[in-house]
């Protein structure tokens, strides 16, 4: 959401961030949208202003004997043209809104530019792809061979893109969420929130997925929408405040269920846990002084780093592309792990910077220690990490040729100590 004022000061610079974004000249559109609000505006002011003065032309006349019919049929005529200006500056304000609501957010400078994902660009790789004696198998085949991944019923009952888990993956993928919440709270500051997984339609809104992406959601028939990310309702805990300087930063953590309708990936990965409707995630959120927004994109990129690394599980870092990057953010890092049994590397974890963005959309704001008025807080958004990719990870890199699974050492104290996971023992964790 944008600031109508910056758009009219300076039209070349946000044509040329939209042109950034792949999108043709918005500004003089834009800008007539609003001229035509300010006009009618000012109509409705300048009605009210002589009706102000009739007013007190028709009480002098009274005062004083005088006929004063013409002024109070005056008086009649521009309480109806004032109506009649106040419902089209209305009209025109939602115009101007909708059409300022439809847009992404303007890229950072040092935003690579490109069309796809083919043209991100890679900043960080941390460890070694495993070699296997063996074929590496994909983490469906494993998981279905140990008797704990269980598609076939979960469509039965629900549909494609959906899978039961038990035993000891069903525990892994608590283990999990426990052992990523347990390092985000207890060494990075994070304040474990758990948020209702139903929200309305401005709760979307504010954070950018309404009301372009409502085929992207699932909708329920008594209008609430099943959050897609924690990043909806974690962005929200702010929206409509003002908020002190000393109040920033705040930082949330929240592991949830995730709902997604997949509109547009028919055919995209349909075998696994890669593309499901619904998923675990831990997500991080940030809300920042505007100075700090950019340092907080590296804690938190760091930070999802930190989960991959104490799991072993190879990654490597990449800032997204003009052309990739989401509709809300102004800069992305994607984590994207190593997957053996597809033999590339997968996303894990997205990493975004949306500015000032998403405040102005939710109306947060916080009041400065020196200077007038409030200012708009930066927002930040992570997933630290998705617990179903997480899984297929670990799934597919300590997979042994037996087909049983070695659970990281880091995990082994949420499992109860179990260090491998193998059919005869699989179903009794």
């Amino acid at each position: 959401m944008f600031d109508i004022r910056y758009i009219r000061d300076q039209p070349d610079a946000f044509d040329a961030a939209m042109q950034r974004r792949g999108l043709g000249p918005q500004a003089q559109t834009l800008i007539e949208i609003d001229a035509r609000r300010r006009a009618a505006q000012t109509a409705a002011q300048e009605l009210q202003t002589r009706r102000n003065e009739l007013s007190k032309l028709i009480g002098q006349a009274k005062s004083k004997g005088e006929d004063a019919a013409a002024e109070i049929e005056e008086v009649a005529r521009s309480k109806d043209a004032q109506a009649e200006a106040e419902k089209t500056a209305a009209a025109v304000t939602g115009e101007l809104d909708a059409a300022l609501a439809s847009l992404p957010n303007i890229p950072a400078d040092d935003v690579p530019g490109g069309e796809d994902d083919d043209d991100n660009v890679e900043i960080n790789r941390w460890g070694e792809a495993r070699e296997f004696t063996f074929e590496a198998k994909e983490h469906f085949e494993l998981g279905e061979a140990l008797g704990l991944m269980d598609f076939e019923t979960a469509a039965k009952m629900s549909g494609s893109r959906f899978v039961i888990l038990s035993g000891a993956l069903a525990r892994m993928e608590r283990a999990l969420a426990a052992f990523m919440l347990d390092m985000h709270t207890g060494e990075f500051g994070y304040t474990e929130v758990n948020p209702p997984a139903l929200v309305r339609d401005n709760a979307l809104f504010g954070t950018g997925q309404l009301p372009k992406f409502a085929e992207d959601l699932f909708r329920t028939d008594n209008d609430y929408w099943l959050i897609p990310t924690a990043e909806v309702p974690l962005t929200n805990m702010v929206a409509d405040q003002i908020l002190g300087e000393d109040d920033l930063p705040r930082r949330y953590a929240a592991m949830t269920w995730c709902f997604r309708s997949e509109a547009g990936s028919a055919g995209k990965d349909t075998r696994g846990m890669i593309r499901q409707h619904q998923f675990t995630k831990v997500e991080l959120v940030g809300v920042v002084h505007p100075d700090q927004s950019g340092a907080e994109l590296e804690r938190m990129t760091g930070i999802a780093e930190e989960v991959l690394k104490r799991l072993g599980l190879p990654f490597r870092t990449v800032v997204l592309c003009t052309g990739d990057m989401g509709f809300s953010a102004q800069k992305t890092h994607d984590l994207e792990v190593w997957l053996p049994g597809q033999g590339r590397y997968r996303e894990i974890s997205s990493v975004s910077n949306c500015g000032d963005f998403q405040a102005r959309r939710m109306q947060a704001r916080f009041r400065p220690k020196k200077g007038k008025g409030t200012r708009f807080p930066h927002t930040l958004n992570g997933s630290g990490l998705a617990i179903g990719r997480t899984l297929i990870a670990i799934i597919e890199n300590y997979q042994l040729e037996d087909g049983s699974v070695e659970v990281p050492e880091a995990l082994r104290p949420y499992m109860g100590g179990l260090e491998v996971i193998a059919k005869d023992v699989a179903s009794d964790v």
